[in-house]
């Protein structure tokens, strides 16, 4: 496509894809190299949200051992990191009652104690500051729609800020070509399932050697609560109900800042029943009588949804390719049992920064830049995932209750034996998507009706994440067959993505007669969690880039 349309060009020394922790982390190294060094660099990053920080979404307590190596002095600098862990707290929950367990024995690294609760969309802002002083130039709202290779196969660039196709493809008024980014380097860090790192590990192979990727669905709501209910620096998490003992999954509940409690609900996609949809699961939670409490007599004010990788040490793919690195989650370095993955993120953009301006240092560009990948094999983010990394996939065998036991014992000896498990190291099989199994096997779930207190619908959850896409564009959730969902979908499982996804995007209508169904996507409502692209048993479902712009634009999430 690109080699039809004419577009201006401009030169970079690195071009990164995404403002996000690993993107924006990446970018502030770079410039700190190149003062050391008495050298220039020049650096651009790219983001398709609004703003820096408009698509970030996460729990989040933050480990600030990355951000203490990035910016020492990141205290003094006015880092929204304001509130420190006090209490940490582990609940089993059953239909009614509840089973403190923060007793169990756990590795230390799975406790709190030095963490700080905070918005990550706002660290990612006061990251995008940082970047700007040093010189970095950020282009937000400039969604990166397609890769540039050069003559020899590398990856040269990208192009971005396409706007003005409307939506039967043609080229409108205010049709925008874009401009083509080329760089020595491009780093993707596009955050989960990202359209062009999805591309580029395809092409180039870069699983082969891995696990198949896991991922789970978060869903998140803000709350600001009366005095009387916040608890400064209380990190609550749970397991069991409203989940079965086969689905994993668990809660999240962190009080912070200016009375915020931040409260969320995590589903692992491999889940086999059908007929579940996480945010119903999220909304009847809420109800449980160990958790009401906290929000009642609150206001919700943010809605969110975001897909998390799961898969650990086993699914992250080969880290660079011929003109480029993935970096964050656009290769996969969370934690899963600690449920923190920025820090990790933050430190894979710092070590392919250095391996990029050592490179571009000697000269080099549009290689291979192997020495990042094992600067991260010698790292502290792979010896802290080797250490966990049959947590998944024992709960995924063995179920929650037992499957916590034995992870938990699992992880105590790695962490002393510097990561030896009886287990070895275990295997994730399949997909999310081939793990969902017929809906005829499953009975359908009757969900309770919001009350509009606690629990709440979709489309009232989604207009507090502030979503937008201009209508008059082709739509970014692309079917490969647009016949699967109505002919095999339907039949087979009972469109599941009408319950997966956590915005009302997809829906199966009938005509009077309650005959001939027909399947509809309702773009404008979609959060950019990419949960139909990981998700859909048929895997029909390609998530692209809307126009620049578009998509949620979260607050203090």
């Amino acid at each position: 496509m690109s080699e039809d349309v004419e577009r201006e060009a401009m030169e970079y020394d690195v071009v990164i894809v995404g403002a996000g922790p690993a993107g924006l982390s990446a970018a502030i190294r770079l410039k700190q190299l190149a003062a050391e060094a008495g050298t220039e660099i020049s650096v651009a990053v790219l983001e398709k949200g609004s703003e820096v920080g408009a698509h970030i979404l996460s729990g989040a307590v933050i480990d600030p051992i990355a951000l203490n190596e990035l910016i020492p002095d990141w205290k003094d600098q006015g880092a929204p990191l304001e509130t420190p862990v006090k209490k940490d707290k582990f609940i089993y929950l059953g239909p009614q009652g509840e089973l403190d367990i923060t007793w169990l024995p756990m590795p230390k690294f799975m406790l709190n104690h030095g963490n700080y609760i905070a918005s990550l969309a706002n660290v990612a802002r006061w990251l995008g500051q940082q970047a700007e002083a040093l010189g970095v130039e950020i282009y937000p709202g400039m969604a990166a729609s397609e890769v540039l290779f050069d003559e020899n196969g590398a990856v040269k660039g990208v192009v971005a800020g396409v706007f003005g196709i409307d939506k039967d493809g043609n080229k409108g008024a205010d049709y925008q070509p874009g401009v083509e980014l080329l760089a020595k380097y491009t780093f993707i860090g596009e955050g989960v399932r990202g359209s062009l790192a999805k591309q580029l590990i395809g092409k180039f192979g870069l699983a082969e050697n891995s696990e198949p990727q896991k991922f789970g669905i978060g869903l998140k709501e803000l709350w600001q609560v009366p005095d009387d209910k916040f608890q400064p620096g209380l990190v609550q998490h749970t397991l069991g109900w409203p989940l079965d003992n086969k689905t994993g999954g668990g809660s999240f509940m962190y009080h912070f800042g200016d009375n915020y409690v931040a409260i969320g609900f995590v589903v692992h996609l491999n889940y086999k029943n059908p007929w579940l949809s996480p945010f119903d699961e999220f909304q009847r939670f809420k109800q449980h009588p160990a958790v009401r409490p906290h929000l009642e007599g609150g206001k919700r004010i943010a809605y969110g949804a975001r897909a998390i990788t799961e898969g650990g040490l086993q699914s992250v793919p080969k880290l660079f390719f011929p003109g480029g690195v993935l970096v964050g989650c656009s290769a996969g370095f969370v934690n899963v049992p600690r449920i923190k993955g920025s820090h990790n993120a933050m430190k894979t953009g710092m070590m392919a920064a250095e391996a990029a301006f050592a490179a571009i240092q000697n000269g080099r560009q549009g290689d291979e830049l192997a020495e990042y990948e094992a600067a991260y094999k010698a790292s502290w983010v792979h010896k802290e995932l080797k250490i966990v990394r049959n947590a998944k996939p024992i709960i995924s065998k063995y179920g929650t209750a037992l499957g916590t036991l034995l992870s938990g014992m699992d992880m105590t000896i790695s962490n002393l034996t510097g990561g030896f498990s009886v287990f070895g190291t275990m295997k994730h099989g399949k997909t999310d998507a081939e793990s969902t199994g017929l809906a005829k096997d499953y009975k359908p779930i009757v969900y309770p009706k919001p009350d509009n207190e606690i629990s709440f619908d979709k489309l009232s959850s989604v207009f507090l994440s502030a979503t937008n896409h201009d209508e008059n564009q082709p739509a970014h959730l692309r079917l490969k067959d647009p016949s699967i969902p109505i002919s095999v979908n339907l039949p087979r499982f009972g469109e599941p993505a009408r319950l997966y996804c956590p915005a009302g995007v997809y829906e199966v209508l009938y005509d009077e007669a309650g005959q001939n169904p027909k399947f509809q996507i309702n773009f404008q409502n979609c959060v950019h969690c990419k949960t139909c692209d990981i998700k859909d048993p048929s895997q029909n479902i390609v998530w692209t880039t809307p126009q620049g712009g578009d998509g949620p634009n979260y607050p203090n999430m």
